[in-house]
């Protein structure tokens, strides 16, 4: 194949995919109201091969958020509410013994599937929590010393309460660093809010996701000529070294106690790519930078117990760190 025509057919892929990817933000809007920020965070996040985690209060739609996306990119989704009777073996799957043929048989769990919800994860003890290590670390689930794969693509969507800490189970920082971004659900405006009501009023039923007028509008295969396109973006040096210089300014911050690891810096150097594609260039801003360091290093980093008293939070401690750090010309 002609080399050049190769190119031309990629980038016509690329494009394609970047349409039908941009046209998601209208289709969920006709289920999930003034939610566009938790939006492209999940679109970044499957851009990157990574996972999120969801904090907001109940009622703010991160459970209609995630079942309309996964309607509008046409893929699979399941739901597990974490509880703490949740054994592993509820979401991974388990060997069963068929009476018929005298032998043990795999039931797959819920997590074999292209979106996992895993609703109120900070619910259940450490052993379930840690059942989704290796699936979303090495996609793939071993039972019985048998290792199986899940799906592709494949995404785990993690829910928190903020405010409601009794019989809870905090994720341990480990666990947290494996999440690609942390996507804060804010309560709606008031004209938002209204227009929830509107619709309710109207009929709307958030379990009729088809009666509301959404369709799939994009696919795996879109995403993955997304992905490929990703991967071509330039990263020049000198982004690089700043993405290196904010990470390392999170570890010599006197508010924190933890810093920001290297495979963060990974995170956000991925992360910025993938924003940097979806606003139309195939080359990385600062700008980029700035866009994901909140929601792909705040849960990264800990807070000291005096800062914290002081009532210094996470994101404000990275944004002076943004304002300090110089930004490459």
């Amino acid at each position: 194949m002609d080399p050049t025509t190769d190119s031309a057919g990629n980038t016509e892929d690329a494009a394609a995919a970047r349409a039908s990817l941009e046209t998601l933000r209208t289709e969920i809007a006709k289920a999930v109201v003034g939610q566009d920020p938790a939006v492209t965070g999940l679109v970044v996040a499957l851009l990157c091969r990574g996972h999120v985690l969801l904090e907001g209060v109940p009622g703010v739609a991160k459970t209609l958020l995630v079942r309309t996306l996964a309607s509008a990119l046409e893929l699979d989704t399941k739901r597990v509410q974490f509880t703490p009777d949740l054994m592993p073996s509820d979401v991974t799957g388990s060997l069963v013994y068929d009476t018929r043929s005298a032998e043990f048989s795999f039931q797959p769990g819920p997590v074999f599937t292209n979106l996992l919800l895993a609703d109120e994860i900070n619910r259940t003890p450490p052993k379930t929590q840690s059942s989704l290590l290796e699936a979303m670390e090495e996609r793939q689930v071993t039972v019985d010393g048998t290792p199986r794969p899940l799906p592709e693509p494949f995404l785990v969507a993690a829910t928190q309460n903020p405010v409601e800490y009794e019989g809870t189970y905090p994720l341990p920082e480990a666990q947290l660093d494996r999440f690609l971004l942390k996507l804060t659900v804010p309560l709606p405006t008031r004209e938002d809010e209204i227009d929830i009501l509107t619709r309710h009023a109207s009929g709307f039923d958030p379990r009729d996701l088809r009666g509301a007028g959404v369709r799939p509008v994009a696919g795996p295969a879109d995403l993955e000529a997304a992905r490929t396109a990703v991967a071509r973006t330039t990263v020049s040096p000198e982004i690089a070294a700043y993405v290196v210089d904010i990470c390392r300014a999170t570890r010599q911050s006197p508010s924190l106690t933890l810093g920001v690891s290297p495979r963060g810096a990974t995170a956000l150097l991925s992360t910025a790519r993938a924003w940097a594609w979806l606003t139309g260039r195939d080359y990385t801003t600062p700008d980029d930078v700035k866009a994901l360091a909140l929601p792909t290093l705040r849960h990264r980093v800990q807070l000291r117990p005096e800062a914290e008293m002081e009532g210094v939070t996470t994101d404000s401690v990275i944004n002076s760190i943004l304002a300090q750090v110089p930004v490459p010309r």
